[in-house]
């Protein structure tokens, strides 16, 4: 272990790096308030939660003009001065909220389970309002996860490293900081949350969900070893869960999204005829993962520069189906919409002039494409 400072108990790798922070890092002032934060990790949390607040108020600015929070009914913040924000598929003039204000309904909630030994389900559904809209019930995107990732962190920070509300907090950071393209914080807090995981010696399935975000990290910066950890992942919840899970159809479907990026469009398009009739059968028509597993498909069909006629109409065909649905589950601002919007106009595109895409189109297309695992 290396030596902390006496006062902060910040810890340094030497006394030469405890030395060159009090001299040239600035840690003389800021000594003070890292101690009185709590430490330097609740430090840190606490001012990066701040920063991604005001990001994600600035842009949802226009989209939240004239509204309130439907939590505290205020448009601006009474303590913080924080504006609105709203990231999830909420409409109209529902689903405006202040960060603050969504942090602190999830902190509540969680706390009244955990107090009172509501059980491991309801503990679960409670934890899911630090990332889902308790409107709508689907997960916040982009900035305003994020903003959600850094609030639920710098909650649960100064617990033991073994604390399963901890262990679930770095889960959630990592997905908002992936949601924001922050990529290589993510990867960051995904290395650093499985190896808290194999020193705790958590189960399989605990360590699968984080090995997935960490591929998706991986395959964010361009990193080579990210279609096998997924492959790794995918076999991995098929022992475990079998095929007609969540997990392991989640799974499948970053898998793909790793082939098409390299353009092994026939294993795509053979694991999503496997996998797609399940996903439907098992999760629904409008599940968001049926959604996205039919985009891929349809992405698979047409971006392929062998594709006939008739996988250019089934392409056009499926995402037809598909931006439906999702218009109507999500709305057309969510993420999931806009990027099936997008591909069905390559897809129409392809079909009118039988030529194909853009290396670009599929880069920007599997980006958008990619899940993350649970929290």
């Amino acid at each position: 272990m290396g030596k902390k400072c006496g006062r902060c108990s910040t810890r340094y790798c030497g006394p030469e790096c405890q030395k060159q922070h009090w001299e040239g890092g600035g840690h003389d002032k800021l000594c003070k308030l890292i101690k009185k934060a709590g430490g330097a990790e609740q430090y840190n949390a606490n001012n990066k939660y701040t920063e991604a607040v005001a990001i994600a108020a600035e842009a949802c600015a226009e989209d939240t003009k004239g509204q309130t929070c439907y939590i505290c009914t205020q448009a601006l913040h009474w303590k913080t001065k924080e504006g609105l924000v709203r990231g999830c598929s909420c409409r109209g003039t529902a689903g405006f909220a202040h960060v603050s204000c969504l942090a602190e309904q999830a902190k509540i909630l969680v706390a009244e389970a955990e107090e009172n030994n509501l059980g491991v389900d309801t503990a679960n559904e409670r934890f899911d309002r630090w990332y889902n809209c308790s409107l709508c019930k689907q997960r916040h995107h982009g900035v305003v996860l994020c903003a959600l990732g850094w609030a639920c962190w710098k909650t649960y920070v100064g617990r033991p490293e073994t604390d399963a509300h901890r262990l679930v907090a770095m889960s959630v950071l990592g997905n908002g900081l992936s949601a924001a393209d922050y990529d290589e914080e993510a990867l960051t807090v995904r290395e650093a949350e499985l190896a808290m995981l194999r020193r705790a010696d958590a189960p399989e399935y605990n360590t699968l969900a984080v090995q997935t975000n960490l591929a998706i990290a991986y395959e964010a910066l361009g990193r080579p070893e990210a279609l096998q950890v997924k492959r790794d992942v995918y076999y991995g919840y098929l022992k475990i869960h079998g095929d007609e899970h969540e997990e392991t159809l989640n799974a499948a479907s970053n898998c793909v999204s790793s082939f098409i990026r390299l353009r092994r469009f026939e294993e795509a398009k053979a694991l999503l005829r496997k996998t797609i009739p399940i996903a439907r059968r098992v999760l629904g028509e409008s599940h968001d993962l049926t959604l996205r597993m039919r985009w891929i498909y349809a992405t698979a069909l047409h971006f392929d520069k062998g594709a006939t006629l008739d996988d250019l109409r089934e392409a056009v065909t499926t995402l037809e189906d598909t931006v439906r649905i999702a218009r109507r589950v999500l709305g057309g601002a969510h993420p999931l919409t806009k990027g099936i919007e997008r591909d069905l106009r390559n897809a129409r595109a392809a079909l009118g002039a039988r030529d194909g895409s853009s290396v670009r189109a599929i880069s920007e297309a599997v980006a958008a494409m990619t899940t993350r695992g649970a929290a």
